[in-house]
């Protein structure tokens, strides 16, 4: 456990937070094996003096936009199966606000989508948010533009396109004028894929579809005519392999000066450059481990962040209790390495294939990894995808933070001539960074919120294969800058008899000498 013990069943938890200096859309999602697939849900904070106080036309409905999948098999089943070297596991939909739409059928009957109903030139804002587990989205709207105003609950400048792309974990606040002729269109919802074959895993596609329609334009069903004798619109889709769609979409993502947007750090304290990659390391006894036909070894993938691997300890309280009680030392967690172990061509496409040079280069361990950070500490970190087993892109969040992603580019980063081109005026600030595929991505923030934050891929496959990492930020000099003690009713774990584990020994009260 990262933050918390979890809610068992039959039990339940109240979060009372502060939610001062932030708008927009951000969600809510369980955080236990592959569950956040049906438990998630959107979480709008809207301004305090109303719509009329965005800073963009105030829109006619606000609307949230949902985009998940619906699973027939078991989700924890299908996360030991990660854990165990399976890829084969694949939702059995899309939905759009929890409708696969009507390119499945149920017992032989077409389904219906998620329809939304406009009146012509009404503007519409649109907050969408993937909370798929393995595929970032395409989103586009027949025969409509999009203008973005916000990503990750920060705003940004108006930004027309007629495509959006959400990587899972994402957010999006789009305008919507309707001023397309009556009718209805198709809104799509298209699962990206990777750009070469993969060499785990079908290749299949789920594509899902709901409708935009006008009023005075419904009808039942969605292929027949409407009462101007048209056709519902289909938008054409980019290739499901086209990952330089979500590059140069992300990419022309900049920040809105607000009066609340933090200074963008110009002085870096911590540097840190994690390479994010696939490798393979041996099992423990207690797994069954065989990947695929002919492969005899005894070990499985993993996702790693610099050769490392991220595994919890057997603790039975939660990493941030024990870090308040003192009750975990540091020593105890490998610490996550600035660099990895060997330099070598990142986005070589020969690695792809299974084969000696990249055996070479992959051979990792399992940790608990962790970074402690000092408090208000500017911290910079570059994310580098690589071609190892052809890892993909990498939707990269943080916890507990806002990021600004000064630098995004394909290829390999390079130290000097990157960092001039880095944008320190108006970056995106998010709490999701899409790293491309085969490219890099640059972040800064200040550590200035104590306590304990995952790093992690977004990509479940990732996650739970072990592309994660944990920072430990340390208390400010004021109280109020300090972690404050567990709430009273904050859930609790242990063993049977309440004991805990030797190396994570948890303390009820801070000894005198802690004060």
């Amino acid at each position: 456990m990262i933050t918390q013990c979890p809610i068992l069943p039959n039990q339940n938890s109240t979060y009372r937070f502060n939610i001062s200096g932030q708008e927009g859309t951000l969600w809510w999602h369980a955080h236990d094996l592959c569950l956040r697939a049906s438990l998630h849900g959107a979480f709008i904070i809207r301004p305090r003096n109303g719509a009329s106080s965005y800073p963009f036309p105030k829109p006619h409905k606000e609307i949230p936009i949902i985009i998940g999948e619906w699973w027939e098999k078991e989700l924890a089943q299908v996360d030991t199966n990660i854990r165990n070297g399976f890829f084969a596991d694949e939702p059995s939909a899309s939905t759009i606000n929890g409708k696969v739409g009507d390119l499945y059928s149920c017992s032989g009957v077409l389904q219906d989508g998620y329809v939304l109903d406009v009146e012509p030139g009404k503007t519409y804002l649109l907050r969408v948010l993937n909370a798929a587990l393995f595929h970032e989205y395409y989103f586009r709207i027949a025969g409509h533009k999009f203008t973005v105003v916000a990503a990750d609950a920060n705003y940004v400048n108006p930004y027309t396109t007629d495509i959006l792309a959400v990587s899972p974990g994402e957010t999006m606040d789009a305008l919507v004028i309707a001023d397309a002729p009556p009718g209805r269109y198709y809104m799509v919802a298209l699962p990206t894929k990777w750009p070469l074959a993969k060499i785990q895993g079908p290749v299949t596609a789920y594509v899902t579809r709901g409708m935009l329609q006008y009023k005075d334009t419904h009808i039942h069903g969605t292929e027949e005519s409407d009462p101007y004798g048209n056709v519902p619109v289909v938008p054409d889709m980019p290739d499901m392999h086209d990952k330089m769609v979500s590059f140069y979409f992300h990419g022309n993502l900049t920040s809105m000066e607000h009066p609340w947007r933090p200074p963008v750090p110009t002085d870096v304290d911590e540097h840190l450059f994690l390479v994010l990659g696939e490798g393979k390391t041996s099992c423990r006894r207690a797994q069954s481990c065989t990947r695929r036909k002919g492969d005899g070894d005894r070990n499985i993938r993993v996702a790693t962040m610099n050769n490392v691997s991220f595994e919890l300890h057997s603790q039975m309280t939660s990493l941030l209790e024990a870090r308040y009680y003192h009750a975990i030392d540091m020593d105890a967690l490998q610490e996550l390495p600035d660099r990895p172990p060997r330099v070598f061509n990142y986005t070589d496409r020969t690695l792809i294939p299974e084969g000696p040079k990249e055996e070479l280069l992959e051979q990792t361990s399992k940790a608990t990894v962790a970074r402690r950070l000092g408090h208000g500490a500017a911290v910079e970190v570059v994310f580098q995808s690589t071609a190892l087993l052809q890892s993909n892109a990498h939707p990269m969040h943080l916890h507990g933070y806002d990021m600004f992603v000064v630098a995004q580019g394909l290829g390999n980063h390079d130290p000097e001539k990157d960092v001039v081109r880095y944008n320190l005026v108006n970056p995106p600030l998010k709490n999701t960074v899409a790293v491309p595929n085969l490219g890099r991505a640059a972040v800064r923030f200040v550590a200035d919120n104590p306590g304990v934050w995952f790093l992690h891929c977004h990509f479940q496959s990732h996650l739970s294969m072990g592309m994660a990492a944990v920072f430990f930020v340390e208390d400010g000099p004021t109280a109020a800058a300090s972690l404050p003690p567990p709430p009273a009713d904050f859930p609790r774990c242990g063993l049977g008899d309440g004991s805990m584990p030797h190396e994570y020994y948890f303390q009820t009260r801070k000894d005198s000498s802690d004060a």
